[in-house]
Parts: structure tokens; sequence; C-alpha cells
């Protein structure tokens, strides 16, 4: 008997985990709040030059505004230059003077803004426009850098202190460099506590998926983690709901961070990961948490039944196998089948991300209200989400992983085929393509913590989750490749997760299967999967030949 059937004898499903998993999922309604806060507190208001402080009156349609500010080629005021002596003759309507040889010049003086639709963000608050326009960018890029590195020292951490810890200090971390992020005096500031935000994100994500996979009975995790991705899709919209309300970004920021303290006051009553107990060597905490779930399950007396000895019996070979060596991160591609894992994973999870922050990070492009665009993408999780339960859980992981990345790449791929003018068909299939991009995300989270053993999978995940960052981290910088070809940005989102939707067929199914301990457990697996095919393949042959001489 191995963990898995320990944990249906003190109750498998029961009230314990129903209440491990709301408390656990409850952070990530407002993870997405800061993964996408950026649409709204670094959104672009309308901007020009300000005039001399003569002119100036402070009003963006002021009366002096035609006589300063030249008309660009699409009939709109430019928003970098300004005349350097003033155009009077822009006044007379029946003028015909040619002002395109009047001399400008950049906005010396500074930038007056449209308050009408954005009245406070880190655009018109650090003047992030025209030549400093690409600041805004980096910002986002300093954040998913926090990622990346949170997912790298969490993942690590996580596996050789705990995922409870970890959690409990992940939250604090998120409160504490929010509410400083809010208060931040300059850009350089709000950037430092913005990586922080991004590294304790990362420790959220890692530990609290981990804890609600290890405490989850295996038919059930298909529907948990499908669960968990809904409480990220509500959280979006909830983001919507916070920025239409609060308009000035530091008290949009604030409202994002101040949930976390509560999350950090309840996260101290989350028990430890039994399976990491067990196998850590610390007997005494595992009973001790494992008859406290009994209890709360109502399976009082089969708690009282487990002791040191059973557990130790129950679990021998993988305790056995997890103290022959203290794992790292070389353990990710030491042996051939988890190294195939992680090069696959690393791929998918790279791919996922890069083509969902390409599509979601940048809403003011689409030409809509960037509220309304919000909750499109927001929405169109919902049913993405709920069809790729039904298929992770009759069909299998494989399928979804590798057919949600192929179609988010074709749907993507179309637009370049698309008239610029078809605005209505072209934010379908980005819409689509988003679509599929969710349940990737869905699906990658489940795939990945049954892909690796207990000893590995915090390492695991923190791979996986670090080329996510990664991706995040240069979708924006793929951006900028439209200066050099309009569609090459298109071109790169959609090839990506194509390529890797070829390359994620070539993962293992784990529909059904429980989960590994160890990494010989995974290997082994592997090879008797391949000796079973083989051994069907020849009975197949063997059938067929009978078959052919019993008609002859």
């Amino acid at each position: 008997m191995a963990f898995q059937e320990i944990l249906m004898s003190i109750g498998g499903m029961g009230r314990f985990q129903i209440i491990h998993v709301i408390l656990l999922s409850l952070p990530v309604f407002m993870l997405a709040s800061h993964n996408l806060l950026q649409n709204f507190t670094a959104a672009i208001p309308k901007h020009r030059c300000r005039l001399n402080d003569s002119l100036e009156d402070g009003n963006f349609t002021g009366i002096w505004v035609k006589a300063f500010i030249p008309i660009e080629a699409n009939g709109k005021p430019s928003s970098c230059f300004r005349y350097t002596s003033p155009q009077f003759h822009m006044f007379n309507v029946t003028s015909s003077s040619n002002t395109s040889e009047a001399e400008k010049e950049p906005c010396i003086d500074g930038w007056v803004y449209d308050d009408s639709e954005y009245s406070s963000t880190i655009i018109n608050k650090w003047d992030l426009v025209c030549s400093n326009r690409r600041m805004r960018q980096l910002a986002q890029s300093i954040y998913m850098a926090g990622v990346l590195v949170g997912s790298i020292v969490f993942g690590g951490l996580s596996d050789k202190f705990g995922r409870r810890p970890l959690n409990i200090w992940s939250n604090l971390q998120m409160f504490v460099s929010g509410i400083c992020a809010a208060f931040a005096p300059n850009y350089i500031t709000y950037c430092v506590f913005r990586f922080l935000t991004g590294a304790s994100l990362s420790g959220i994500v890692l530990n609290s998926y981990s804890l609600i996979v290890e405490w989850i009975p295996t038919e059930k995790r298909a529907f948990t983690s499908t669960a968990t991705g809904y409480c990220y899709t509500m959280g979006q919209l909830v983001l919507v709901v916070l920025a239409y309300l609060i308009q000035d970004w530091r008290m949009l920021q604030l409202a994002a961070s101040v949930p976390f303290f509560i999350y950090f006051l309840y996260s101290w009553w989350l028990p430890e990961s039994c399976r990491w107990l067990v196998l850590g060597g610390k007997y005494e905490k595992a009973i001790k948490d494992l008859k406290k779930v009994a209890r709360i399950n109502r399976k009082t007396e089969e708690g009282e039944k487990l002791t040191i000895q059973t557990i130790k019996y129950d679990m021998q070979r993988e305790i056995n196998a997890s103290r022959k060596k203290n794992y790292s991160v070389i353990d990710l591609i030491r042996t051939p089948v988890v190294r195939r894992i992680s090069i696959c994973i690393s791929c998918t999870w790279f791919s996922t991300s890069f083509a969902y922050y390409g599509l979601a990070m940048d809403l003011q492009k689409f030409g809509f209200s960037i509220y309304i665009i919000q909750v499109i993408f927001g929405t169109v999780d919902i049913p993405a989400k709920f069809f790729s339960y039904f298929v992770i859980n009759y069909v299998g992981r494989r399928v979804l992983q590798a057919s949600a990345l192929i179609l988010s790449g074709a749907a993507i791929l179309v637009n370049i085929f698309l008239p610029e003018d078809y605005h209505v068909a072209r934010m379908v299939m980005v819409v689509f393509g988003k679509g599929c991009l969710a349940a990737s995300f869905n699906c990658v989270f489940l795939f990945t913590g049954e892909l690796y053993p207990t000893v590995i999978r915090q390492t695991g995940f923190g791979l996986g989750t670090m080329m996510a960052r990664l991706g995040g981290i240069v979708a924006p910088l793929v951006q900028m490749t439209a200066d050099y070809y309009y569609h090459l940005p298109l071109i790169i989102f959609s090839l990506c997760p194509i390529l890797s939707g070829v390359i994620a067929a070539f993962l293992p199914e784990t529909l059904g299967v429980p989960l590994p301990e160890t990494i010989q457990e995974v290997e082994r697996t592997d090879h008797e999967d391949e000796v079973t095919k083989y051994a069907e393949e020849m009975a197949l042959k063997n059938t067929e030949y009978e078959t052919i001489n019993g008609k002859s």
C-alpha cells in the first residue's frame, strides 16, 4: 500500500481536501490581478507636448494647441513633437499653408495628458512616453524577471525545506512588496518592488499547486486543477472591476496586494505535504497531520490505526529510493525518461506563456476599451477550461496539451492573412487562440505535477515556471520586431506554440496513473509501458498470422 491508498483510507476527497483546495485557491484570484495589472496601471493616456509656460493652461485641448502641435499623417495631433514657433495661420480655416516644413522639436518642457480615460497611471506619473516609452515594457519585463528568479529559488527551496513554510513566506512577501510598490517614490523603486512581487508570485503558485496535488486522490486531480484554474479566470474579471472602480494606479496596486495579508494569516493553519514529510524522514509530523486529516474527514478510527511503523512499511520502497541521494536540478536531466519529460515540459511552458502574454499584455492595440477587451479575454477562459476538464478526464492530458498549443498557434497565424479592416474576424481568432492557451495553461499545471516524482516535483515545477516566465520576458521584446517586418511578431507567436504542440506529443500519458514518488518509478513505468506496447503489438501480429493460416 502506497500513499495513495493511505489517503483513500482516511477519507479520500473528504471535508479536509475541500477546505484545503478552497483556501489554497483563494490567492489565485489576486495573482491574475498582479500578472495583468500593468494593462491598467501602465495604460497610456493621450498626450501632447507641453507648451511654453506663458501659453500652457493645462487643458489637453487648449486654445493654443492647434498652433503649436503638428498633425500626423493619420490626422491625429502629434504626441511627441511641437513646433518651435507658433503656426498662427492654422487658426484660419481657409488657410492652405504647408506646415510640413515647419521646424519641430521634442517635448523638452514635458507633456500634458488627457485624464478623461486614465487619470492616474505610472505613464503620466513618470512620463514614460515618446523617447521613454520602452520603460513601460521594461517594467513588465522586470516583473517577469522576478517571477523567473522566484521559480528558480522557491522551486529548489521548497523541495528542501517544505512547501508550507515557503508558501507562508511567499504570501507575506507578496503583501509587503505590493504595498511598497504602491507607494514607490520613483520608477526605479517601483521596478525593484515589482521584481520582488513577481518572485513571491512564483512561490505562491509553485507551493499552492504542489500542496493541492499532493493531498488530493488521483481521480480528483483533474477536477481540482480545473477549479483552481477557474479562480485565475475569475481573477481577471475581478481585476476589471477593481480597475474600473479605482482609477488611481497607487490605490489599484494597493487593492491587489492587501488580500495577501489575509492569505498569510490563514496559511499557518494549512498542513505540510505528507508525502514530503514521509520522504524527508519526518514521520511523527506526518502521522500527526494524517490523524488531523482523518479527524476532519470523520475517519478518526482509520487515522488511529496509522503508526510510524505502518507508514514505513507501506512506503518502504519510496523511502529507500529517496534516501539514496540528495536531489538537485541535475536530476531533471540525469536519466533518459525524466530528461525527455524536462525538455518537452520546458518547451510547453515557454510557448504557452510566450504566446499568452504576447496577446494579453497590450490590450490597447485592439482599438477597443481595455475594460471590454479584458472582460472578453477573461470570459473566454470559462468555456475553454470547462472543455479542457472533460478532455483531461476522459481523453488524456497529452492530447489536450498538444492540440491546444497547435490550435492556438494556427489561430494566431490566420490573422496574418486577414485584412486590417476585418476587426471582428481578427478579434475572434485572437480570442480563440487565447482560449486555447488558457486550456494549455490549465493542463500543464496538472500535467507537470503528475509527470515528476515527489522527490523532484517542486524542482520540476520550478523548471517549468522558469521557462514560462522566460517566455513572458521575451514576449514584449518580440513585439518590437514589427519595426522590421509588420507581421513578424505574429509569425513568431504562432510558430512557437505549433512546434511545442508537436513536441508535447512525446510526453507520457498520466490519465489515471498514481503520482510517482521516485525517479526510479518514472523510469520503470516508461520501460514497462514500452514492454506492454511491444507485447500488445506482437499479440496482434500473432492473431493476424493465425487468422491468415486458418483461412488458408
